[in-house]
This record gives C-alpha cells, sequence and structure tokens, in this order.
C-alpha cells in the first residue's frame, strides 16, 4: 500500500530484508522510529493505529509472537500529555526506561521518559519553551545527549542523568541529532551544513572541539521526527539515510493582467 510506513529489518551479513510490523494491523499507516532494546532482542515503535495518535509498542526482534502496548492513548492523557506526535528516541542502558519527545501545547518539543517499571507513568525530563528532542542516552546511563535551541539556533548539548545543574554544550556552531559511540568516548552530531561531525569525550565529562567527518546528503531541516543516522558501535561505519536526487522543483503558475478577466 502507497503512502504508508513499515519496520523492517535488515540483516547486512546475510543481505536479506524481512518486514516486522504490518500496516494492516488496526488501520495503521504509520510504524516507525524502531528502537533497539539494550539486549538487542526486543524493539518499541510508534504506530497510529486506531487514530491520529502515535502509541508506543514493543515486539520482539525475531519477528515471532505478538505486540505488546507500551504507552496508550489513556495513559498518555493521564500524565497531561496533550499531543499525539509522540517520537520514541532511545531505550536506557538499564532497560528501565524510553526517552520520547512531546510537542508541548503553547512552546516547544520536550523530552519525556516512559519508566518501564514501578507505576508506567510517563514523566518530564526537560522541558522548557524552547525545543529538546532527539534525546540519546549514554552508554553508561548517566548523561543524556539532546538538541536544543535554547541559545537561538540548534546545538548539542549534555546533561546528566538524573537531571542535576550540570549541563555541557558539544557542538560549537549549530548541530543536532547527537548519537554517542557505544564506548562513550565519542559523540557524532549533525552540522548545519548537514556535515557528520565527531567530538571525543573525556572524563568529567569533557568535550574536545569537534571535528568534521565527511559532508551527508540528509534531507534539510530540524524536525523531531527525523533520525538520518546511526553509528556502528565502534565508529567506523555510519547508516546514513540519503537523498537520491535533488527535490523536484514545485512548478508555479504565474497569470499576467488578471485583473482584466474579473470583467467579463
Amino acid at each position: 500500500m502507497t503512502g504508508t510506513i513499515d519496520v523492517w529489518i535488515t540483516d547486512l551479513a546475510r543481505g536479506s530484508n524481512s518486514r516486522i510490523t504490518s500496516i494492516t494491523s488496526g488501520g495503521a499507516t504509520l510504524n516507525a522510529s524502531p528502537i533497539w532494546s539494550p539486549d538487542g532482542a526486543q524493539f518499541v515503535f510508534r504506530s497510529n493505529r486506531g487514530g491520529a495518535v502515535n502509541q508506543f509498542y514493543q515486539r520482539s526482534a525475531a519477528g515471532g509472537g505478538s505486540e505488546q502496548l507500551m504507552l496508550s492513548y489513556q495513559t498518555m492523557r493521564a500524565a497531561g500529555i496533550q499531543s499525539g506526535n509522540l517520537v520514541n528516541t532511545d531505550w536506557s542502558p538499564d532497560g528501565q526506561s524510553i526517552l520520547f519527545s512531546v510537542p508541548a501545547p503553547s512552546s516547544g518539543t520536550d523530552l519525556w521518559l516512559l519508566p518501564l517499571i514501578g507505576d508506567k507513568k510517563p514523566v518530564e525530563f526537560l522541558a522548557s519553551p524552547s525545543e529538546e528532542m532527539h534525546g540519546n542516552f549514554s552508554p553508561g546511563g548517566h548523561f543524556v545527549a539532546y538538541t536544543s535551541n535554547e541559545s537561538g539556533k540548534f546545538q548539542v548539548s549534555v546533561q546528566t542523568f538524573p537531571l542535576s545543574d550540570r549541563k555541557w554544550q558539544v557542538s560549537t556552531n549549530g548541530g543536532y541529532e547527537p548519537r554517542w559511540r557505544a564506548d562513550g568516548r565519542e559523540i557524532y552530531y549533525l552540522s548545519e551544513d548537514r556535515k557528520l561531525m565527531a567530538a571525543l569525550v573525556g572524563a568529567g565529562p569533557s568535550f574536545d572541539l569537534p571535528k568534521a567527518l565527511f559532508q551527508t546528503r540528509v534531507p534539510a531541516g530540524v524536525t523531531a521526527n527525523r533520525t538520518h543516522y546511526v553509528p556502528s558501535r565502534d565508529g567506523r561505519r555510519f547508516l546514513v539515510n540519503t537523498q537520491s536526487g535533488d527535490p523536484v522543483a514545485t512548478p508555479i503558475t504565474v497569470v499576467l493582467n488578471w485583473t482584466a478577466g474579473l470583467k467579463k
């Protein structure tokens, strides 16, 4: 079916592709934003089945079994979440929390946490009048990297987890979509001109001056819905969502002397 999105898994060793979700389930037109569990056995994705509101579902990465509803519309509303355009961004290394973004009614996008233990009620993590999106846990689970335009332009910052008064800005001249290397010693992001950037991470933590790795051809623009790339665990390879060609120009029609037509 055209105009629909599903989750697929590609086996890089065998070169095979498998569709894991089905758009026929519950009338969904969107099954998207898969994130792996820490052990790689499960993944969580968002789906608009049953309506326009995104809910979170969990499924086995092996493809068998049934999907499990993890965050329902009723739970969202009970927590005070007004928007239905939720985007899951990361699963904590201890397996106990899902990080996701939520558009706020009268401000920018905020970062929330979905606990997977206890009462499992969503709670705010980072909320302000500015945008906070693309949350990504450090491998040790003690920090969260994210995108924010608090300074007036999109930059990559890091906060402690749980939150404290400590905060670091990683990018120096604009950036978005941070991702940590698996050993926590490097952090990647996209620059304003869509270069893939890297900054070494030292003790403290401390962050070296970022350097450009290569130019990408990812689609332009910064939105909470997009994840343009993912690094391999060792940071030597990147899977990048690349445009295959230049955008098609939208034609316009210019009508000359249009006022004369009003007199007929």
